[in-house]
């Protein structure tokens, strides 16, 4: 069974980088770009988002924060060729968006996620870390497909 969580629960952090000290984010890129009135992070270019419990990469990933400042995580979207790593499994698509305050993590176009017991393919995932409940949704382009190993 694809284990979508195990894959996510470090983006969790970035919803509470003030518990940085514990677990620390560290975020390279070609460029950064903080904009206070609209209250955005933009880091461009190569980006490497690297938490103990998940590597994201992508060209572009925007945080977006609340009147908290910096530390105040509203949501996080990556976006192009995204790439989400684990030890135990990895996923990729087009578009990620993290929303701490829905606890949901919705990753669409041409989503892959893989891990030793097999591939799931599909347009778009939605994961509710609240329920853990992972779901695949198949649309006009295309339908969502399994292959999985058996012993």
């Amino acid at each position: 069974m694809i284990r979508i969580l195990a894959l996510l629960a470090g983006l969790l952090a970035l919803s509470a980088l003030p518990a940085a000290a514990q677990n620390p984010v560290e975020i390279t890129a070609d460029n950064f770009t903080i904009n206070e009135e609209s209250q955005e992070g933009v880091f461009t270019g190569n980006v490497v988002v690297i938490h103990p419990s998940v590597t994201v990469r992508a060209p572009k990933v925007v945080i977006t924060y609340g009147e908290g400042g910096t530390s105040d995580i509203e949501s996080f979207e990556a976006t192009g060729n995204v790439h989400l790593e684990t030890p135990e499994q990895d996923a990729t698509g087009e578009r990620a968006v993290f929303d701490p305050a829905a606890r949901t993590l919705h990753l669409t176009g041409n989503v892959v996620v893989t891990n030793p017991s097999g591939t799931v393919r599909g347009p778009e995932l939605l994961v509710n870390l609240d329920t853990g409940v992972s779901t695949f949704t198949g649309s006009q382009s295309g339908r969502v497909t399994g292959t999985f190993t058996t012993e």
